[in-house]
């Protein structure tokens, strides 16, 4: 199947797609089951919901924002909907008051600190699981469901986990299933790979809707990038993380008023950077694919549209080919292997969104399908067995500065590509199963567990940053 570029790019909350995005997702399913199932009518009605957090929602929910965002969907809302604002205002409330509305309509005791915490159980179909349960007054269960959270956002039941074809994809006569696939279709039709992608996206909607779409989420991304640039100060949490973007956009703007070109990589670590602080304060981001690597395809986008002949000549047009490219390689990581940190480390996040920029970039500046494809291979190849290890569980150190390394990793996997003519050694179909099988055997302390790497070995009361 080929995920849609609107599941891959999806407007939601921070710190992450996988323990904030996906939860609230999740609980605002549950709550729409106990509408059709009729608990919320009479005396016999729901009074109470139980949850139960698994693996690697258990292990760093708290610094991901996990069990706030589960009370938020609980009462019914939606991480594409819901305002910063409006989040930060409610989530005071409910502590405050030790309740939440349940659906917006029925009142219950449900805090935080009420959640079940098993870090290490972990379930057999993905690390993060969570259950929910509805009781009614004399604690009788009338509804239960357990659904694993499974990067950038999705989310499936226990029952959809072992049904194959369950995940949201287009339909299909253009559908591929492998880069080898994605390529042969475009010199069948001898287009490039955004044009590919937006013929499948055209399935089921118009050109105009997917344009129209596609700017809206890049304007959603810089609009994520300006508020971390206007915003200074400390990040949440105990580790007093600084946020830098203010400074360094003051700064970099006084010393390069007029854009040169020796100063890109600058940008674009700039914007990597507002992003990810954006993104680990909770703020409004776009994953792609996931909240974690929400940095990389909008700093590139920008490199894109900034210093590319395409993108000073025509910014909408290179940011609708850019994020279209994008997709189609995301689809493939998707699909083949893992965009979760929990399920096989940092390589499934920050690789694979480096890997889909480097393919875009090398589109637009004019690379081949074989050239596109050399790109995302060489960003992923260089990623490989990256681990997801947050300190104190929170997406913030090493996962900030990581967007913008690999940003400048992927800008220079473009530019290696075209200066090849397409021939390379390693497939990119190779370097996926690659960082799949490699994930498998990563072990568990390097899947976004806070129990290795960096989250051990430093302070959390000593951070030098």
């Amino acid at each position: 199947m080929t995920i849609s570029v609107f599941d891959l790019f999806s407007v939601g909350i921070g710190p992450s797609s996988s323990h904030t995005v996906g939860p609230m997702r999740a609980a605002a399913r549950f709550v729409d089951d106990l509408h059709t199932i009729g608990a919320f009518g009479g005396a016999d009605g729901v009074a109470n919901v139980r949850v139960d957090l698994y693996g690697s929602l258990a292990a760093t929910g708290a610094g991901h924002g996990t069990m706030t965002a589960i009370l938020l969907g609980l009462e019914g809302n939606h991480p594409e909907e819901i305002r910063t604002d409006t989040m930060e205002r409610r989530v005071e409330e409910m502590r405050a008051s030790g309740r939440i509305m349940l659906g917006g309509l029925r009142a219950i005791a449900l805090t935080e600190s009420d959640m079940v915490l098993r870090p290490l159980t972990v379930l057999p179909f993905h690390p993060n699981g969570m259950t929910l349960t509805a009781l009614d007054a004399h604690e009788a269960e009338l509804h239960k469901q357990t659904y694993f959270s499974v990067g950038g956002g999705f989310v499936v039941t226990e029952a959809e986990s072992l049904e194959p074809g369950t995940r949201t994809a287009t339909t299909q006569a253009l559908s591929f299933n492998s880069a080898k696939e994605m390529v042969e279709l475009c010199r069948q039709r001898d287009c490039s790979i955004s044009d590919l992608m937006l013929a499948v996206e055209c399935e089921t909607r118009s050109a105009d809707v997917v344009r129209a779409r596609l700017l809206h989420i890049r304007d959603v991304m810089v609009e994520c990038e300006v508020r971390g640039i206007a915003r200074d100060g400390y990040l949440p949490g105990p580790m007093r993380v600084r946020r830098r973007a203010r400074d360094w956009f003051e700064r970099l703007n006084a010393e390069d008023w007029n854009k040169q070109p020796e100063f890109a990589e600058d940008w674009v670590n700039l914007v990597a950077l507002a992003v990810n602080e954006e993104n680990a304060s909770g703020g409004r981001v776009v994953t792609a694919p996931t909240n974690g690597a929400a940095g990389i395809v909008p700093a590139v986008m920008h490199y894109a549209a900034h210093y590319t002949r395409a993108g000073r000549r025509d910014p909408d047009g290179t940011a609708v080919r850019f994020l279209l490219t994008a997709g189609a390689i995301g689809s493939l990581y998707k699909e083949r292997a893992s965009i979760s940190g929990a399920e096989v480390g940092c390589q499934g996040e920050v690789g694979s969104a480096a890997s889909m920029a480097a393919g875009a970039l090398a589109e637009i500046l004019g690379g081949t399908t074989e050239q596109v494809e050399n790109a995302a291979e060489i960003a992923m190849e260089h990623s490989l067995g990256l681990t997801c290890d947050p300190i104190h569980g929170l997406v913030q150190v090493p996962c900030i500065e990581r967007n913008a390394i690999s940003a400048g990793k992927a800008i220079n996997a473009a530019r290696m590509a075209l200066r090849g003519d397409g021939a390379h050694y390693v497939s990119l179909d190779q370097v996926i199963e690659t960082m799949r099988t490699t994930g498998a055997d990563m072990l568990s302390k390097y899947k976004e567990t806070s129990t290795g790497g960096l989250a051990v070995n430093v302070p959390v009361n000593y951070v030098e940053c």
